[in-house]
């Protein structure tokens, strides 16, 4: 029998998706099951891309320019400047996904074996991007009770190698909901600039910012131009996840130049993706304010929940929509899973992501959770019980 490659067994399994047959099955028993587990939004699509599908006047789907289509990059170009950053449509890539984004700017950026920086937890499919490219991600802890702020830069100098060539960032964070600041980007600034290593900036959550709070985008920071790689995606923006629609976006001519033979490779984004995407960027301002609302709504209702509940601690995110909390529990990869196959309140139970899914450092995130608050408030209000009540029977209960 022919052997499996040694880079597909060391590709890692998602942490949150792995527990969908337990779900699966609690479903088929009977029981209702609230999905804290995924960033997948319940908010309605805009109307305007919607329409877009439903009135489209094509004959034959085509493929694309490799790039993306130019009027699509055109707009994107401007809404960016729109924004504060200032870039041009041919500094723009688009991609099928912000996933495939990171992939490429992996590849095109870093080689076989180099290294780069994360604060963890991360995004947990970086890990995956990270094996996929052939390159080594070097974990820098931040910690919940500083609700997982940047770590000190001298962190970040101390792992430094002759094979660290990036760091990668994501703002507003997933899997914590931090947002950094403009100060802690001017302190990353710095190193990027000292060492001369790329910045690679995972922005897709940039519409969601709270308390007054504003996003300051990697773009924007001087003199680093051809060291900033930036992720972005209409997945969370505009609730279009199954469209599978990014970009990958830089002013460094040379990285666009290497990464566009991966996308020659791939062809074409997704063509009916991008009509979507396109005709998103009309979406007006109150369908923003409105989905703002409703998040800060949802965000206050959890962490204040989780908080009265004895033996918890959750920080208050200032941005995205996802949360870590801090149990009383032994493990969370089996407290999640006793969740789906044994327990019950009221014929109803949750799915919680792990925590330990977004960390390299073995061990760590053993007692925490993440929780996507992307479901309606009456639903939130539920799980919220649910978890509570499990936390009073769960046999691995810390004191």
């Amino acid at each position: 029998m022919p052997q499996i490659s040694e880079r597909g067994k060391q590709m890692p399994e998602s942490p949150i998706r792995k527990l969908v047959p337990y779900a699966e099955k609690a479903k088929k028993d009977g029981r209702k099951v609230y999905h804290l587990n995924i960033g997948q939004p319940d908010i309605p699509t805009p109307e305007v891309a919607l329409n877009a599908v439903k009135n489209i006047d094509i004959k034959v789907i085509e493929y694309s320019h490799s790039a993306g289509n130019e009027s699509y990059r055109r707009k994107l170009a401007a809404y960016y400047q729109n924004i504060g950053i200032n870039i041009d449509y041919t500094n723009i890539i688009i991609t099928a996904g912000g996933s495939e984004a990171i992939t490429f700017a992996f590849k095109t950026c870093l080689n076989i074996g180099d290294e780069v920086l994360i604060p963890e937890p991360f995004y947990a499919n970086y890990n995956g991007f990270a094996v996929a490219a052939g390159i080594v991600i070097k974990p820098i802890r931040s910690y919940i009770e500083d609700g997982f702020a940047l770590p000190d830069i001298s962190e970040f100098e101390r792992l430094l190698t002759p094979k660290t060539k990036g760091i990668v960032i994501c703002n507003p964070n997933n899997p914590t909901g931090y947002l950094y600041s403009k100060d802690e980007l001017l302190k990353l600034r710095e190193i990027v600039k000292k060492y001369d290593l790329y910045l690679f900036s995972d922005e897709v959550y940039r519409e969601f910012c709270y308390d007054g709070n504003e996003h300051f985008s990697v773009m924007q920071l001087e003199g680093i131009d051809n060291n900033v790689v930036l992720i972005d995606s209409v997945s969370k923006r505009y609730s279009e996840c199954g469209v599978r629609i990014g970009a990958m976006i830089t002013k460094n001519n040379e990285v666009i130049k290497i990464a566009m033979k991966f996308a020659q490779a791939r062809l074409s984004p997704p063509s009916l993706g991008q009509i979507v995407g396109e005709a998103s960027l009309e979406t007006p301002k109150s369908y923003f304010t409105e989905v703002y609302n409703e998040y800060i709504e949802r965000r206050n209702f959890v962490v204040e929940a989780l908080n009265k509940m004895e033996g918890v601690f959750c920080p208050n995110p200032k941005g995205a929509f996802y949360v870590i909390a801090r149990l009383p529990i032994d493990d969370c990869d089996i407290f999640a899973q006793w969740l789906l196959e044994d327990f019950s309140y009221n014929n109803q139970t949750v799915m919680l992501a792990p925590a330990t899914g977004f960390y390299s450092t073995k061990g760590a995130g053993l007692d925490e959770v993440r929780i996507a608050y992307v479901l309606k408030k009456e639903d939130l209000k539920i799980a919220m019980e649910c978890l509570e009540q499990a936390l009073k029977v769960y046999p691995g209960r810390k004191n």
